[in-house]
């Protein structure tokens, strides 16, 4: 066997794992040499992935120390589980942003002991996306628009409650259609140890630290803790900081190239949707706000538009790694279920533009409100 052979079967595990990587890393090269010079990057990115990397460490410990086993023990319980999954998604992201939500929902789905946990997280990651597109907190580009057009609360929740209140039907009705029988082998996994008490009250710290009412470097006191009492707990997944890393400066070089061509544009929904496929909606929000006066119509073609790619979304990327790191079945089998069903509410966010999008009808926010508060009633179903 030659040694070129031996080298490729040496590293083949590690391609397959880190294959977003190795994509992310060639484009953001690629792109440098084109525009002439390596990308910047803003100092919010950085807290970004100073942000995330607490995350990584806290969710780290919740899982080590038995948390997620001991509540997915409580979810599986009873019916409807798809359904109760999915509406915890949506709920949560509506206040902790779509990124968070998954970060805490998708470890606690991979331990229950259920199949077709892959259609699940699929639609978790869908959940998070539409939830997130409520609130002017709930995912980056909608805060961006929010404070650069100096919108009411009132009149942003009722711009895109149309478009939530619209996806969030298809969305039940994928829940209570998705079956999730017991997994033939039923562990029951490790017990809530003391040091899980720890770690949900460094949750919460984090949660305070992501929604601005602490400040950034209390950040820092779950990092000490695990430096302290928990080394183990800093075994996170540094290959997708790597990736968004990567990502960043890769939107960053091609923001540089679409920016040229976006001096004016006649089709803003249509122009966010089609970019945030390649540069995900929060790039894609920073480059046209300074050609849109229509906040609404941008505001839907973004949150519109982390549907259908990969990376059309940052959500989306996270979902995708931690279930390929997580799950047995490993990261094709999440990769092609979500690409359907992504590739579904794509299609849907754009019917429901031209049907009931800014100036063409609409439900009234009283009426999604009704919605949501019978989407908590099945929360509570045995």
């Amino acid at each position: 066997m030659s040694l070129a052979v031996m080298r490729v079967r040496r590293w083949r595990p590690v391609l397959e794992r880190e294959w977003l990587l190795v994509l992310s890393l060639g484009a953001w090269l690629v792109s440098s040499v084109y525009v002439g010079h390596f990308p910047g990057y803003s100092t919010n990115e950085f807290q970004v992935l100073f942000i995330l990397f607490v995350l990584f460490v806290v969710t780290t410990g919740l899982k080590n120390s038995g948390v997620f086993d001991s509540v997915a023990r409580r979810v599986e319980r009873g019916r409807y589980v798809a359904l109760k999954m999915v509406l915890l998604t949506f709920l949560l992201s509506m206040w902790v942003t779509n990124d968070v939500a998954l970060l805490i929902v998708v470890p606690l789905t991979v331990r229950l002991r259920v199949r077709n946990k892959a259609w699940l997280v699929a639609l978790e990651t869908l959940a998070a996306n539409v939830g997130s597109a409520l609130t002017p907190f709930g995912n980056p580009q909608n805060l961006f628009i929010y404070w650069l057009y100096g919108v009411t609360p009132g009149a942003f929740v009722e711009s895109i409650a149309p478009f939530v209140g619209g996806a969030l039907v298809f969305l039940v009705v994928a829940a209570l259609l998705l079956k999730m029988p017991p997994a033939a082998e039923k562990a029951e996994g490790q017990a809530w140890n003391p040091q899980g008490t720890v770690y949900m009250v460094l949750l919460v710290l984090f949660v305070l630290v992501s929604l601005h009412l602490l400040p950034l470097y209390a950040g820092l006191l779950p990092i000490l803790y695990v430096l302290l009492f928990d080394r183990p707990s800093l075994d996170v997944d540094y290959g997708l900081l790597a990736t968004f890393f990567c990502l960043f400066g890769l939107t960053d070089n091609l923001s540089q190239v679409f920016a040229a061509q976006l001096h004016r544009t006649d089709h803003v929904f249509l122009t966010a949707v089609i970019l945030s496929q390649v540069l995900s909606n929060v790039p894609t929000t920073l480059i046209l706000v300074h050609h849109v006066s229509r906040w609404q119509v941008l505001l839907w073609g973004v949150n519109v538009g982390g549907f259908g790619t990969l990376i059309a979304s940052l959500a989306n990327v996270i979902a995708y790694r931690m279930y390929a790191t997580e799950a047995d079945d490993g990261a094709w089998a999440f990769l092609s279920k979500f690409s359907l069903l992504s590739g579904g509410f794509l299609v849907l966010g754009v019917v429901l533009y031209y049907v009931v999008g800014p100036g063409r009808g609409g439900i009234h926010l009283q009426e999604f409100f009704r919605i949501c508060l019978a989407g908590l009633q099945v929360l509570s179903l045995p």
